[in-house]
């Protein structure tokens, strides 16, 4: 068992409920696996108390956090770098301490990509996207779809003023990709034609596993060939991947989006690679023994 001591690092996850986060047990199991004297831990920051958190962070050296709800958007005006990517999401996942303050960026594309960059068959340039919701989590991966190289991707919601403000919000981010946005009824022509549709609603997670995002004969429009890929990773599979799959479709969860976010930032903070097995690993043996 690794000795914590005075001379320990510390990092951690910050967010408002926190006890939820899986990022400890992935991150930890890294870090053993490397030998280093590091230590990631939860850290429960109110609505509210993010400025006097910092503070305190700064008193006590920790080396960097991640943030989770409902921080991502507070942090952007305590810190002194922003990463590029961070602006594209309006969002910051990753923080660490540099000479004049803290830094940010966003591991949250990047982490959405990496799945996608195995399927080396696409020509992404010509694949059209079809995100299903427009909230935090599909700015996220508006942006990895424009790093993946894709020329333009479809956002789908079922409020026409929240898409219309989702739509508004890209005007002044520079973006290789053109983003446009739907209603829900044109749901069944894009499905007919998409190689990558995203779901980034909640719907369908635990405790609501049998709950659809698309009723199952829209889903069934998918080609045989097509990603569907859910960020849901409780339950595996969802009901959302079940249906797709039975259309032939290629199934991703979120698990691998959180594995990959994960090892973004732990590499940023040590600054060498890490195991990205083995952070797969144990969080794939803590779901089983979950459930």
């Amino acid at each position: 068992m690794h000795l914590i001591t005075g001379r320990t690092q510390l990092l951690g996850v910050i967010g408002a409920p926190v006890e939820h986060s899986l990022s400890p047990v992935m991150h930890n199991a890294a870090i053993a696996a490397l030998g280093l004297d590091y230590i990631y831990v939860p850290l429960s920051v109110a609505v509210g108390d993010l400025p006097r958190a910092m503070a305190g962070f700064e008193a006590i050296a920790l080396v960097g956090f991640n943030a989770t709800i409902p921080h991502k958007q507070d942090l952007l005006p305590l810190l002194t770098e922003i990463s590029p990517t961070a602006r594209q999401v309006g969002a910051v996942n990753t923080v660490w301490r540099t000479a004049t303050g803290w830094a940010g960026t966003n591991t949250d594309a990047a982490g959405f990509v990496a799945p996608l960059r195995e399927h080396r068959d696409r020509d992404w340039q010509q694949v059209v996207p079809v995100i299903l919701g427009n909230g935090g989590a599909a700015r996220a991966v508006v942006v990895g779809c424009a790093q993946l190289g894709c020329r333009r991707v479809v956002v789908v919601g079922r409020n026409p003023d929240k898409l219309a403000t989702f739509q508004a919000s890209w005007q002044d981010v520079e973006l290789s990709a053109k983003v446009d946005t739907c209603t829900w009824d044109v749901l069944p022509e894009l499905l007919a034609t998409t190689e990558l549709l995203v779901h980034t609603t909640p719907v369908g997670m635990t405790p609501h596993p049998d709950r659809l995002p698309v009723d199952a004969s829209t889903l069934a429009r998918l080609q045989p060939g097509a990603i569907a890929y859910d960020l849901i990773y409780t339950p595996r599979p969802t009901r959302f991947l079940e249906v797709a799959r039975g259309s032939g479709a290629i199934a991703i969860d979120g698990l691998e989006m959180l594995v990959q976010q994960g090892a973004a930032s732990l590499e940023l903070w040590l600054q060498q690679p890490v195991p990205v097995d083995i952070m797969r690993r144990a969080l794939d043996d803590y779901l089983i023994e979950k459930t």
